[in-house]
């Protein structure tokens, strides 16, 4: 039996000419040949905002000049339809495809608007895995620069799939300040890179709350996932503060405001976006190619 890329030992087995990463066969047949990039948000546990994350760096893209769509690929808890205000939207499509949403700048699409609102997934692997790949492959993305895709939680069935099935440029990983959550986001990483998934950096999410009075507060410990960042040597795409304006916009599904109400706020944000471009550019540049001549 070969060896499985994501064997829950942690010991990798050792590398040799005859074996191939889940991405091998993913880059060389490349189901999507319309898109240039495309970037996995992901994070160890839940809660630490990697939607919210995903979803301000897909219009930050956009607002950036990129051709960007979003996939919601968090099959069990769709974030998308509340942060992007889907609520009335109608989804289209032919027997074959689904049509993506446009809005606030970008095509996004989620199965959240393909069940019933409020209706638990109750669904065993194999299902989601056809769920996402239904969702990645027959929605009509046609051009874009960018595919943002928005990871469920943990290292479980749907980032593999994604690994087998998608060319990705690299990962960028969620992670607050708490230990707990590092623990969890180390896991995710080392996820990534046995999956043969170059690891873009690590957002620092909830680094910090910026008060009514403007000052900044420390409240979940600043500073605790650009530690982790330096000590896996990835680097840091940004620091996100909490903002009441951020929860807000998110709540009313209003991303455009974030980049716009508030200073520090969108410079932070815009700074995230601009890193996590640098990376990409740098691991294509780094990325080795056959030349004959």
């Amino acid at each position: 039996m070969s060896p499985n890329p994501c064997q829950p030992s942690g010991k990798q087995p050792p590398a040799s000419a005859s074996q191939h990463s889940p991405q091998d066969a993913a880059r060389q047949s490349n189901p999507l040949p319309g898109v240039k990039h495309i970037i996995a948000v992901g994070a160890g546990k839940g809660g630490v905002g990697k939607s919210t994350v995903a979803v301000n760096l897909a219009v930050g893209l956009a607002r950036a000049g990129k051709v960007t769509g979003l996939l919601d690929g968090d099959i069990y808890g769709p974030s998308v339809p509340t942060l992007l205000a889907l609520h009335d939207d109608v989804p289209q499509g032919t027997a074959d495809t689904i049509f993506p949403f446009f809005t606030h700048g970008i095509k996004t699409m989620t199965i959240g608007k393909l069940v019933e609102p409020e209706k638990a997934l109750i669904w065993r692997g194999p299902m989601a895995h056809g769920a996402f790949r239904q969702l990645a492959l027959q929605t009509d993305w046609g051009e874009l620069d960018y595919l943002v895709i928005d990871l469920p939680p943990g290292t479980g069935d749907v980032p593999l799939t994604l690994a087998q099935m998608l060319p990705l440029d690299g990962a960028v990983i969620v992670c607050t300040p708490q230990r707990v959550a590092q623990d969890d986001a180390v896991r995710a990483v080392r996820m990534f890179q046995q999956l043969d998934i170059p690891v873009l950096g690590v957002v620092e999410n909830m680094s910090y709350f910026i008060g009514d009075d403007g000052r900044e507060y420390d409240i979940f410990g600043k500073g605790g996932a650009v530690a982790m960042a330096h000590k896996l040597d990835l680097p840091v795409l940004g620091t996100i503060p909490i903002h009441t304006q951020l929860r807000a916009n998110s709540d009313n599904g209003t991303p455009l405001k974030n980049f716009e109400g508030n200073e520090q706020l969108g410079n932070e944000l815009m700074s995230m976006v601009r890193a996590t471009i640098a990376a990409v550019d740098q691991h294509k540049a780094d990325r080795p190619t056959l030349s004959i001549s």
